[in-house]
């Protein structure tokens, strides 16, 4: 078989979760660009859930980008001490806010996003999908991480840049901007841990599934 059949036959295999998902917003509850960016760079090693619940109130003292850039360090952090990295994350922040200064000037291609402090591919994979503009990359998140070498999609590795390399050799660009996010709400609804096998839409391509059942 082809590279170009073998995309094709992915394509197909993963249609059924691409249907599930497809359009789906990530689970970051946020209302506009400035507060998804803010949001993404605070998720990085700590839960969606959590970040959704500082939320509301950090965004009411810094509602947008230009008062973050005219805001500081120590204003910051009370707002989002309970977050993992705080610190780091507060500073990484404010040094976003001042390279910025407005919400209008957030930078929507990989390069402009990577340019920024505290924004990986994985970050910026997730912004340009929410933002619905051209895609660059695959998103792969720690679900994702999991999941597609379960699947028997790519080999398995804890390297997310190695796994979205991997996952852009094998999956046509058509599918790249919803398939990291199908993949990844597969992996926290049903192909968890303990995956439910079961339940899974996808179980008959999978090789876990064959391993196991």
């Amino acid at each position: 078989m082809n590279l170009f059949e073998e995309t094709n036959d992915w394509t197909e295999k993963l249609a059924p979760i691409l249907k599930k998902y497809k359009g789906r917003k990530h689970p970051l509850d946020y209302h506009n660009l400035y507060q998804l960016l803010v949001m993404v760079v605070l998720s990085a090693q700590d839960s969606d859930a959590n970040i959704n619940k500082i939320a509301p109130s950090l965004f009411e003292v810094f509602p947008n980008m230009e008062s973050l850039s005219v805001s500081n360090v120590e204003a910051l952090i009370p707002h989002i001490s309970k977050v993992r990295n705080f610190g780091t994350k507060a500073n990484w922040l404010i040094e976003i806010a001042q390279t910025i200064k407005k919400d209008e000037n957030i930078p929507l291609t990989m390069d402009g996003l990577t340019a920024l402090k505290g924004i990986g591919r994985k970050s910026a994979n997730v912004i340009m999908r929410e933002a619905n503009v051209p895609v660059e990359g695959i998103i792969a998140d720690l679900h994702l991480i999991r999941v597609a070498p379960r699947i028997g999609l790519i080999p398995e590795s804890k390297d997310g840049i190695k796994v979205e390399k991997q996952l852009m050799q094998v999956l046509p660009k058509t599918i790249w901007g919803e398939i990291g996010m199908a993949i990844s709400f597969l992996g926290r609804e049903i192909c968890r841990p303990q995956p439910k096998c079961p339940e899974c839409p996808i179980n008959g391509i999978c090789e876990y599934y064959r391993e196991h059942f």
